[in-house]
């Protein structure tokens, strides 16, 4: 199964594209889209569309795994960002792909075993799930890396089937 995580936002998107048989995690890709500050905020969303299509067409994934919004702070920036994740479950639904999202704390649960860990140790996880030699870079790819790993923990055992593991949109 091709997984790609997705990290939402409409400066930078974090990407990771990831194979899981079952038993194994195989790195594939990651990255992030960025958008220039200053542009105008429609053609910031078209520009994440248009390079969410191509990575899509270039790398076939069976399923995207996107983390579900959680803001308590700058409403400003939680609009624009929820803004930036409509346009990303576009081009999800546009290229056929289901769509599964996961919340942070199931995120650092599937990864860390523990729903309240902090960054560096979901980052640190990631790197030891897909035997990289340093952690992945920037942190915004290695969020979507987590999100891939989530998705594939969630979707391949018991609890995960049972669970139905994130909601799928």
């Amino acid at each position: 199964m091709r997984i790609f995580g997705i990290d939402p936002g409409f400066a930078i998107v974090g990407y990771g594209v990831i194979d899981y048989n079952g038993i194994s995690f195989s790195p594939v890709s990651f990255g992030v889209v960025t958008t220039p500050a200053g542009t105008d905020f429609s053609e910031r969303l078209h520009s994440i569309y248009s390079d969410l299509n191509e990575l899509f067409l270039k790398y076939s994934p069976d399923c995207v795994s996107i983390e579900k919004l959680y803001f308590n702070t700058n409403t400003t920036t939680a609009i624009e960002v929820a803004e930036a994740r409509g346009v990303i479950l576009l081009a999800s639904r546009h290229n056929n792909i289901p769509v599964f999202e996961y919340t942070p704390l199931q995120v650092k649960q599937a990864i860390t075993g523990y729903g309240k860990a902090e960054k560096r140790q979901v980052i640190e996880m990631v790197k030891s799930f897909l035997a990289f030699d340093r952690a992945p870079k920037p942190d915004d790819a290695a969020d979507a890396l987590a999100l891939a790993i989530c998705h594939a923990h969630s979707s391949g055992n018991i609890f995960g089937k049972l669970s139905k593991g994130g909601r799928q949109l």
